[in-house]
C-alpha cells in the first residue's frame, strides 16, 4: 500500500528558529539574579522539554519559593527579550523548507512547547513561509514527550499522524512525535538525539526536500 504523506509538522526551538541560546541565557539572568548556581548542563537538560516540567527543574534547582507558573512566565519573558535583542536565528534551510511545503499544498503544524504568545513574536518574524496549524505549550495538558501535541496538530489539520513526517531537534520531540505515530526527520543541534525507532537524521535542513520526505514515508516499513 502507498504511504502517502499528509502533512510535514515542525517544531520551533532548535529546529526552525536556533533559539536555545536565548533560553539558556534567560535562564543564567535567573540564576544570577537569585544568586543561585546554573550550569550548562542544567540548560542542555531543558531543550525540548514541557515549560511546566522545565519550569519545576529551574525552582528546584535554584531554591525559587515562587510558583513554577510565575518561574515559567519569568523565564519567558527573559527568552522574548533575549531573542529580541539577538534577533531571530532561522536554521538553515528550515524557511525554504516549509515554502516548498507550502507551495506543494502540503499541509503544515509548528508544533512547539513554547507558549502561544512567544511563538506568535516569532512567528511574526518569519520572511518565508507559513503554517497552516499551531499547536503550543499552553494548548496541551500534556506536553513533549507525550503524543498529546502532535496528535492535536494532525486533528487541527484532519490528517493521519502515522502519514505525517516530524521534524525535530530534541530526544524529548522526537519521542513525542513517534509516540503519535508520526515518522521523525532528526536534525540534531544542541543536544544528541538516538537513531533509535522511525527516526531519520540528517545533518541538516538546507538540502531537503518535499520529495525527498515524500520518499521516506513512502519506504518506511512500520514494526
Amino acid at each position: 500500500m502507498t504511504r502517502e504523506l499528509q502533512a510535514v509538522l515542525f517544531d520551533l526551538d532548535g529546529t526552525v528558529c536556533d533559539t536555545e541560546p536565548s533560553w539558556m541565557a534567560a535562564e543564567f539572568a535567573m540564576a544570577k539574579r537569585y544568586g543561585a548556581e546554573w550550569t550548562p548542563a542544567d540548560g542542555l537538560a531543558l531543550v525540548g522539554n514541557d515549560l511546566i516540567v522545565s519550569g519545576t527543574y529551574i525552582k528546584e534547582r535554584m531554591g525559587l519559593t515562587q510558583s513554577v507558573d510565575d518561574v515559567v512566565e519569568e523565564l519567558l519573558a527573559g527568552v522574548m527579550a533575549a531573542v529580541a535583542e539577538r534577533g531571530p536565528a532561522w536554521r538553515p534551510g528550515a524557511l525554504e523548507l516549509l515554502a516548498a511545503c507550502n507551495d506543494a499544498e502540503v499541509p503544515t503544524a509548528l508544533v512547539t512547547m513554547s507558549y502561544t504568545n512567544f511563538a506568535t513574536a516569532l512567528l511574526d518574524k518569519m520572511p518565508r513561509g507559513h503554517f497552516d496549524a499551531i499547536v503550543t505549550g499552553d494548548q496541551v495538558s500534556h506536553g513533549k514527550p507525550a503524543p498529546d501535541p502532535y496528535l492535536l496538530a494532525a486533528e487541527l489539520l484532519g490528517v493521519d499522524a502515522t502519514l505525517c513526517i516530524a521534524i525535530e531537534d530534541s530526544p524529548t520531540g522526537a519521542a513525542s512525535a513517534e509516540a503519535a505515530g508520526c515518522l521523525v526527520v532528526v536534525v540534531p543541534n544542541h543536544v544528541e538525539v538516538s537513531s533509535d525507532g522511525r527516526r531519520h537524521q540528517v545533518a541538516s535542513l538546507a538540502k531537503l526536500q518535499v520529495e525527498d520526505l515524500r520518499m521516506l514515508l513512502e519506504q518506511d516499513v512500520r514494526v
